[in-house]
């Protein structure tokens, strides 16, 4: 039995960020919800939904979040830009404690003007 074409599958997506610069570089916290830039080769389109295995720094506890891709960077972007996809938590309780556990861990941080992985 085939899949029909308007059948999405979510990638699934195993992230793990051991350093607090690693994880402020792919932090979205301008985007509604919260999100990830997630390093990727792979192929993407705009809207599709990933479910990712977050391990953030030394906790090892992975946090299950699901969201849809907003942006792509391609495999030889200008600048020499780190090619990747840039997801958005779903609005639910799990994209909620997966935005305010990053966002807790980066505290002040977050004001920093460093260069990140999105803007």
């Amino acid at each position: 039995m085939g899949s029909s074409p308007n059948t999405v599958r979510p990638g699934v997506l195993s992230l793990a960020i051991k350093e607090k610069s690693a994880l402020f570089a792919a932090y979205m916290p301008f985007v509604k919800g919260g999100g990830l830039f997630v390093p990727s080769t792979k192929n993407y389109q705009l809207g599709d939904e990933v479910f990712m295995l977050l391990t953030l720094l030394d906790d090892i506890n992975k946090i299950p979040v699901a969201g849809k891709i907003i942006w792509i960077t391609p495999v030889g972007c200008h600048g020499g830009k780190t090619p990747g996809i840039g997801v958005q938590f779903d609005s639910n309780e799990n994209g909620l404690s997966a935005r305010n556990r990053i966002e807790g861990l980066l505290g002040g941080a977050l004001k920093a003007l460093r260069p990140t992985h999105t803007m």
